[in-house]
């Protein structure tokens, strides 16, 4: 391999010289650089290698500052008569380009002017696609939307097989489709059926897979450690390598391998040609599913189907006006705003805006091994954590290491793992019934049972073991923190981190502080969620917190309907059809009939009547009859076949409802009232939440919902969908309830101030 020997610095140019493979020859090569603000160019002799590497930024996006810089670089190597081909790289570790400045789509204003933005991006795109000097993308990380859009305009691209290394087109995640050229391209290069699954679902495709679709026409493996670090290594490797393809494609050495699409893309594009399968193939088959599963509540997808079928039925100039006016229709859209604010909230909830703690955590203890003790530890294992499950029981301990286990087995059944790190990782895990095994932990979860004496006994036993820097953590759903650690010899190391289940495929993590609890404990505990993968929210004590305030009044919402006469099946498919993922009847189940007697009696005393609804003594007599939920086989629903797609309703329920049935009120009960009643209680709470400093902004709140409860996505968050939608409406709808049933649905005083000025926001952006 060719090895670095020197480098000259200058502050204008700066020229070194290399030894490099070419022609099975080793050889002298004299580079020279020149510098950009996000980007420069390197003539490696006829080759410009163009490294991408926006300033003041961790990921390479594609801005109108940058766009033009590369406009520039274009015409600059089109000029060069002693350049014949180019590469493209970036200089950024696991990034090659991350897609659009979502800045630049939020600042465009009109769809006039979004549109133009998708124009000028195809025209310079269409213009690299022309060039007679041909570009090779060198991939290595992230290639998602307008940086896949970027890649597929060059000439050849090459792809590592780093773990970081995906390529996608995920603008409809963000209410969007792609608007530089994609749904033209991809049809063309890897085929209609596989263009639509990439554009409508939003996926990422590693390396080896783009490479078998036609997406890539090289795989590089990546370098281990050198006389380089691997990844600094990796890149050298993979520039040596695309500068030596696109010499090669510029002297014709190198061939550019024909299209190969899939025997099912070949019948499908065969077939489009015949009108009455074009009508089947896009409405029924593409757009049927697309409205099954989104409800038709996102414009998006369907408009990504239409555009894709405008390129394909009446070609590619029709296809790119169609693309272009899409994208500047889309961006306009409630639903791509929401989309969007979620991104952003995203973002916000992968930070640490703590700082560093003083002594980041690396050795985990988990008390209780039951399923979220354990789903704990497995996500702390994951990242690399020292985990020390404890349980009281050996049998209760025996369960949890079993689901542990279970789950890495499954992973590397399904390859996302080989077999020597499903080992590796389990060897991290401490499984003991003994508190001796805590004393050399630096965190401390506690997974028990919802019962404040309990968690008292354990933070006493725990902190007679425990180092003096160790963190205890509750993972509790609504105990306050500050009464539990009233038990707490240390109050200001200890903190609230609430998971939700399964704790492996829900990304939320909402932390707790108290008026004690230090700012080191805080960033200790954001950074041992951030590295578990979580987006994380931070919250003030309460009872209930802020996710559990909100769910409670809409169970409670939901009991009250059950009672008058409101099958549980018609409540589900209300719930959603208006965007919830889950039909809240069912989420009953899901929660636990047993934990929602809890939390009802305990947040009722609490809250009083702005908690009121439906009589608790139903979910008590359900639990009494062995109907605590899902876990049980019995709740609402029978759960007694666990792949039906549909639930019987449980028989016994349905005559505990009958037992304490209440008369509808028919001003109110209408299917949209329905709907109202349940995202009412929803959004006013947690504009409450706002109000009394329970949150500390309502990005942070959005995300807690969204991801935490499952509220509407194409809504935003219950803050988004105030300021997109109106807190007036919202306000007027509140008062039909309250004169039904008081003062459940009375607007708390923030969200009647909203509504009084329509110019109030939540959010700035």
């Amino acid at each position: 391999m060719s090895s670095l020997i020197r480098t000259l610095r200058h502050p204008c140019l700066k020229r070194h010289l290399f030894l490099k493979r070419h022609s099975g020859e080793r050889h002298l090569s004299i580079s020279s650089l020149l510098n950009g603000k996000h980007m420069n160019i390197d003539y490696q002799d006829d080759v410009a290698v163009v490294r991408l590497d926006k300033a003041d930024a961790k990921m390479n996006t594609l801005s109108t500052e940058v766009m033009t810089e590369f406009q520039d670089i274009f015409n600059e190597i089109q000029r060069n008569k002693s350049v014949k081909a180019a590469v493209l790289i970036s200089a950024k570790p696991g990034n090659f380009v991350a897609g659009a400045d979502i800045d630049m789509l939020k600042n465009a204003g009109s769809a006039e002017e979004t549109t133009a933005l998708a124009k000028n991006g195809q025209r310079l795109f269409h213009e690299l696609e022309n060039s007679k000097k041909p570009f090779v993308a060198a991939i290595n990380g992230v290639a998602l939307g307008g940086g896949l859009e970027l890649t597929l305009a060059c000439q050849y691209r090459i792809a590592t097989t780093d773990k970081s290394t995906n390529l996608g087109v995920p603008e409809v995640m963000l209410g969007l489709l792609p608007g530089a050229g994609g749904t033209q391209r991809l049809p063309q290069l890897v085929g209609v059926a596989s263009a639509l699954d990439m554009a409508l679902t939003g996926k990422n495709i590693k390396a080896k897979k783009a490479k078998r679709m036609g997406l890539v026409h090289q795989l590089v493996e990546p370098l281990g450690p050198g006389l380089v670090d691997a990844q600094t290594g990796t890149m050298q490797y993979l520039e040596r390598i695309a500068v030596d393809t696109a010499r090669g494609l510029a002297n014709g050495s190198v061939k550019i391998p024909p299209i190969k699409h899939s025997q099912q893309d070949r019948i499908i594009a065969y077939l489009l040609k015949f009108g009455f399968f074009e009508n089947y193939f896009f409405n029924k088959m593409i757009k049927g599913k697309v409205m099954k599963q989104t409800k038709g509540l996102f414009p998006a997808p369907l408009l990504i189907a239409d555009v894709i079928r405008e390129g394909v039925i009446n070609g590619h100039d029709k296809g790119y006006e169609a693309e272009a006016a899409g994208f500047g229709k889309l961006s306009q859209t409630n639903e791509s705003k929401a989309l969007i604010g979620l991104y952003d909230g995203q973002t916000h909830c992968k930070k640490n805006r703590f700082g560093k703690p003083a002594k980041p955590a690396q050795n985990i203890a988990v008390l209780g091994a039951g399923l979220m003790g354990a789903g704990i530890a497995q996500v702390s294992m994951d990242k690399g954590y020292n985990v020390t499950l404890k349980d009281s029981f050996s049998s209760g301990l025996a369960k949890g290491q079993e689901q542990i286990y279970k789950g890495y087995n499954l992973s590397a059944k399904k390859k996302k793992i080989t077999t020597f790190e499903r080992d590796q990782i389990v060897a991290k895990l401490d499984a003991t019934l003994s508190y001796d095994s805590l004393k050399t932990s630096d965190m401390v979860i506690e997974a028990v049972f919802e019962d404040i004496n309990i968690k008292h006994k354990v933070i006493k036993e725990t902190e007679a073991v425990i180092p003096e820097h160790c963190i205890f953590a509750s993972n509790t759903s609504a105990l306050p923190i500050s009464d539990i650690a009233k038990a707490s010899k240390r109050p200001e190391k200890v903190i609230g981190m609430h998971y939700f289940s399964p704790v492996d495929k829900m990304q939320l993590l909402e932390i707790i502080t108290t008026d004690t609890t230090s700012k080191d404990t805080v960033a200790s505990a954001v950074q041992v969620g951030l590295k578990q993968g979580k987006l994380v929210i931070v919250v003030k004590d309460g009872p209930g917190f802020y996710t559990t305030r909100l769910l409670a009044p809409t169970l409670s919402e939901v009991i009250r309907m059950l009672q008058e006469g409101v099958g549980p099946q018609k409540i589900d498919k209300l719930a959603t059809s208006f965007g919830f993922p889950v039909g809240i009847a069912t989420l009953l189940d899901e929660v636990g009939i047993d934990v929602a007697v809890h939390v009802s009696e305990y947040l009722g005393g609490v809250f009083g009547d702005r908690f009121a609804g439906g009589n608790v003594q139903v979910l008590k007599n359900l639990v009494d009859s062995g109907c605590a939920g899902r876990k049980t086989g019995k709740g609402v629903y029978v759960y007694s076949d666990a792949k039906a797609k549909t639930r019987p309703v449980n028989d016994t329920a349905t005559k505990i409802l009958k037992e304490f049935a209440m008369e509808p009120v028919d001003a109110v009960s209408s299917d949209s009232d329905i709907q109202l009643r349940l995202i009412s209680r929803f959004v006013n709470e947690a504009v409450m939440c706002l109000q009394e400093g329970i949150l500390d902004n309502p990005l942070e709140g959005d995300i807690g919902a969204v991801f935490g409860l499952g509220f509407p996505p194409h809504l935003g968050g219950p803050f988004r969908y105030v300021d997109l939608h109106g807190a007036a409406p919202l306000v007027e709808h509140m008062r039909r309830f309250e004169a039904a049933y008081g003062p459940a649905f009375t607007p708390c005083s923030l969200l009647l101030e909203h509504a009084k000025d329509s110019s109030k926001k939540f959010h700035l952006s």
